[in-house]
């Protein structure tokens, strides 16, 4: 009689067949599958939501760089002519973040009127406005991005960072900014802001990006640590106070030259011209 043979277990079963040409297919089908669920229980809806989230901050700022920025700088911000050609606004492809936050942040942009230099100015926008003008920039092509927080926080500098910081500005600012920040006359019509009020933001964005005339100070040009000592520097000086008396704007000896001919030349002209108004006076008194 003969035995009848017992069925395979499972574990033996694939064990038999561990060797067919199909089971290594069949092994990444089953990891790929494995992998993919995985990745679908934990990780889609944030980033679905984040992607929507930016997705619907740059349709906003699309909505608003048309109705604000597009007659000048062009529909798809390709920049063009206004005015009968008067003046060209530039093109904003590759800007970046961070030249928006600091033009629509500082109130320079949208301009009132064209000119050599564009003023600073109260905002036009709210914060979030600008984030989404800012966002849809961004988008039309690589550019320096809004810098973190951390990098121009300057609250815990050290004395030796805001020395060194006046190093750098005196070497690389000071030609434009005056040597206390103040600002000063460029040729035909323009002019170095003062720096005076600004925000760490602002300048730090102002150095990455180069507005108007400005240089850019990229961080293949001057280190991110180089950018926060002279921000330091700056915070510094605004906190200064003036030994001497009247800081006369701290231009140098332009002013303090003026000062000393209208003020002092002027009050010794007063006092020789009461003098001799006296003397004049005192002889007509002894002819009588």
């Amino acid at each position: 009689m003969s035995e009848k043979r017992n069925p395979l277990s499972p574990a033996r079963f694939l064990s038999a067949r561990r060797r067919h040409r199909s089971a290594g297919l069949v092994v990444l089908l089953f990891g790929l599958l494995a992998v993919g669920s995985a990745y679908a229980a934990f990780a889609p809806d944030n980033a679905v939501a984040d992607n929507s989230a930016q997705s619907q901050q740059i349709e906003e700022g699309k909505k608003l760089f048309a109705v604000g920025c597009a007659s000048c700088h062009g529909l798809n911000a390709e920049g063009g002519t206004n005015g009968g050609g008067k003046f060209t606004a530039p093109s904003l492809i590759g800007v970046g973040a961070a030249a928006v936050d600091f033009q629509v942040g500082t109130g320079r942009m949208p301009a009132q009127q064209p000119g050599a230099q564009i003023p600073r100015k109260t905002p036009v926008y709210s914060q979030e406005e600008i984030e989404a003008l800012a966002a849809y920039v961004a988008s039309l092509a690589p550019g320096p991005a809004v810098p973190a927080a951390e990098s121009y926080d300057v609250s815990k500098a050290t004395d030796e960072q805001v020395t060194r910081g006046g190093e750098l500005f005196r070497t690389n600012c000071t030609a434009c900014h005056n040597f206390a920040g103040r600002g000063g006359a460029l040729p035909n019509g323009k002019y170095a802001p003062s720096l005076m009020g600004v925000s760490e933001k602002h300048i730090y964005e102002a150095m990455l990006t180069g507005p108007q005339q400005m240089p850019v100070f990229s961080d293949q040009v001057m280190q991110p640590q180089d950018k926060q000592d002279i921000i330091a520097y700056l915070k510094a000086l605004q906190n200064q106070k003036d030994p001497g008396g009247f800081g006369l704007g701290r231009l140098g000896p332009v002013s303090e030259g003026l000062w000393g001919w209208f003020v002092g030349i002027g009050l010794l002209i007063a006092v020789a011209v009461w003098i001799g108004a006296k003397g004049v006076k005192a002889k007509g008194a002894k002819a009588e």
